[in-house]
C-alpha cells in the first residue's frame, strides 16, 4: 500500500498561523519571520518567544552529525512513555507521512512547553494531545498516520503562503523541519525524523528560545558545524512563536 504523502508547507508565518488555527490554537500565540540570528538583529522580535521552528537544508555536515548522533542513540530514551527508561516531558511524534514534517513541526511547537498554555479547549491539538501522551513511539505515529482531521488541517493550509506548493506525490528538494522548545528548564531539538526528542543543555529560568544560550546551543550549532566543514553561510527559514507578555 502506497505511503501516505502531503502536499508539502512553506515556513511563512501566515500559513501556519492558519495551520495553527485550523489546530484549535489561540490567536493570542503569534508568529514572526527571523532574518537573523545577531542579537542586534532580534530586538524586533517580541516577547516572550515559547517556541522557534526552522526549516534548515540538509548539509553534509550536519548530515554526518546527525549520523554520528543517531549512532549513538541519541533521543532513544526519551520516545517512548511506556519505556522505564524513559525521562522525557516531551510528546514526540515520529514521521510515518510523507512531506508532513511542517505540520508535526508545528504540533511539536504548540504542544510542548509555554506553547501549550494556548491550546484551546476542545480543539483538534488538544485531542491530539491526550491522545498521544500515553502512548509509545509507534503507537502515536500511527494515531497520526490515521488522523483525518490532522490531513484536513494540513491539506487547508497547503496552497497557502509565497510560492506554489508541489504535488504532495512530487520529489522536492526540501530541508527538514526543527521545532526546539523550552520544557522544565532544558532545550528540546524535536523532529519526526530523527529517534526521539534531544535534549540540548540547560537554560536558566530567564533564558527564552532567542537567549544567547538557546541560540548557541541550537541553530548555531548547526550553523558551526557547517563553518567547521569550510562551508560558510547556511541559509534557512525560522518563525518564532511569540505568546503574551505577562504582566
Amino acid at each position: 500500500m502506497a505511503k501516505k504523502t502531503f502536499v508539502v508547507l512553506e515556513n511563512h508565518p501566515e500559513v501556519m498561523k492558519a495551520l495553527a488555527s485550523k489546530l484549535g490554537i489561540s490567536p493570542s500565540l503569534t508568529f514572526h519571520d527571523i532574518y537573523s540570528l545577531d542579537l542586534a538583529d532580534l530586538s524586533y522580535i517580541p516577547k516572550p518567544v515559547v517556541a522557534l521552528l526552522a526549516i534548515i537544508p540538509p548539509t553534509p555536515a550536519w548530515g554526518r552529525d546527525r549520523q554520528c548522533e543517531d549512532a549513538a542513540g541519541l533521543g532513544l530514551d526519551y520516545h517512548d512513555p511506556s519505556s522505564p527508561k524513559s525521562k522525557s516531558p516531551i510528546i514526540w511524534f515520529k514521521q510515518t507521512i510523507g512531506h508532513a514534517c511542517g505540520s508535526i513541526g508545528l504540533l511539536h511547537s504548540v504542544l510542548n512547553g509555554p506553547a501549550s498554555e494556548y491550546i484551546l479547549p476542545g480543539s483538534l491539538a488538544e485531542k491530539i494531545r491526550d491522545a498521544a501522551a500515553p502512548l509509545g513511539m509507534d503507537a502515536r505515529a500511527q494515531m497520526l498516520y490515521d488522523s483525518q482531521e490532522f490531513e484536513e488541517a494540513h491539506m487547508a493550509c497547503a496552497h497557502l503562503g509565497d510560492t506554489v506548493a508541489p504535488e504532495a506525490t512530487s520529489e522536492v528538494p526540501t530541508g527538514h523541519f526543527v521545532a526546539f522548545v523550552k520544557v522544565d528548564g532544558r532545550l528540546w531539538e524535536l523532529e519526526g525524523s530523527r529517534q526521539g526528542p534531544i535534549d540540548r543543555g540547560e537554560l536558566g529560568d530567564d533564558e527564552d528560545l532567542l537567549s544567547p544560550r538557546a541560540l548557541e546551543l541550537g541553530l548555531k550549532r548547526i550553523i558551526t558545524l557547517e563553518k567547521e566543514d569550510g562551508v560558510g553561510d547556511i541559509y534557512f527559514s525560522c518563525l518564532a512563536l511569540v505568546g503574551e507578555e505577562k504582566a
